[in-house]
């Protein structure tokens, strides 16, 4: 490719896939538990803002990761609040919740803009940093990189061979059942709602501290549409949703190179490609509506109220 380097192409894809994978993984599990939270975005870009307050008032991006992971948490009890106990819509309390996390963070970052965070450093790992081709593609990276990669075969391992996933799955495909075995249904999702806003602020503070490391209002730009796409994408699968954010995050990293090199195509056309890609991969998807309905979580978005 004329003008683009492979390296930093792979490399750069990574970091611009990281926001997406971790809102995403967070989604899965709280899908999985049979809730549909739309609010993907409102936790995300309040994650963002949280993160990057923290990190600039105390010069520590670790605390601002904590404090993001924190804060998307707690959005996401209201919605969890607003779901389970008051038994209001899922949908429409979801685009509630993104709809006040936009307005929230914009309050919130008034002071912030045009102020530069502390630099989060790369975990170089002696020997291995300096191979030639994967030592920037996979040992040159942050923290949080790794960790979603982690966290992506946790949640695996966790659904597939731990009694936890067993139990999260039970929730998701029948709530009755699940209540009738004993099991405390709400308490289940609404823990796993929390998992959920946590790894979307995470993913929001990743955008703001390092992919991006400026804040400006509104910069989700989308980010956590995409990753509730991916969710459906990957078929409730992590490591179908690890493809899926990488396949985003690859496009995005290559329309931003083609738009340096200056290749002659408008750059409307790249900016939007990413998204093209992503609805184009959905429709594919949904084209086989038996299979899609075959590995959704059967009790996905329906109401759960306990009647004994």
């Amino acid at each position: 490719m004329m003008g683009i380097d492979p390296v930093t192409l792979i490399a750069a894809l990574i970091v611009a896939s990281t926001p997406i994978l971790l809102a995403a993984i967070g989604e899965l599990v709280v899908e999985k538990a049979g809730v549909l939270n739309l609010g993907v975005e409102g936790m995300m870009i309040t994650g963002a803002i949280c993160g990057f307050a923290i990190a600039v008032d105390s010069g520590s991006p670790t605390l601002g990761f904590i404090a993001a992971a924190g804060g998307g948490a707690a959005l996401s009890l209201v919605f969890a609040f607003l779901t389970q106990y008051l038994l209001s819509n899922q949908v429409a309390t979801g685009l509630a919740l993104t709809l006040f996390g936009l307005g929230l963070s914009a309050l919130i970052g008034v002071s912030y803009s045009g102020i530069s965070p502390p630099v989060t450093p790369s975990l170089d790992i002696p020997g291995l940093s300096d191979m030639p081709v994967l030592g920037p593609i996979l040992f040159s990276h942050d923290a949080i990189v790794y960790l979603s990669v982690a966290l992506v075969a946790a949640v695996w391992a966790t659904l597939k061979y731990s009694r936890v996933g067993l139990i999260i799955r039970a929730v998701g495909e029948s709530h009755d059942a699940a209540h009738a075995l004993g099991y405390k249904v709400v308490r289940i999702r609404v823990l796993a709602i929390m998992f959920g806003g946590a790894c979307a602020g995470l993913g929001g503070a990743y955008l703001s501290l390092v992919r991006v490391p400026q804040w400006t209002e509104g910069m989700t730009a989308g980010a956590g549409w995409i990753a509730l796409a991916i969710v459906v994408f990957a078929s409730w699968k992590p490591w179908r949703a690890l493809i899926g954010a990488y396949l985003f995050g690859g496009i995005t990293a290559l329309q931003l190179r083609l738009q340096a090199a200056g290749f002659d195509i408008p750059v409307e056309y790249l900016s939007m490609s990413p998204y093209v890609v992503t609805i184009l991969v959905l429709v594919i998807m949904s084209s086989d509506r038996n299979r899609a309905a075959l590995n959704a979580p059967a009790s996905l978005g329906k109401v759960f109220h306990a009647t004994g």
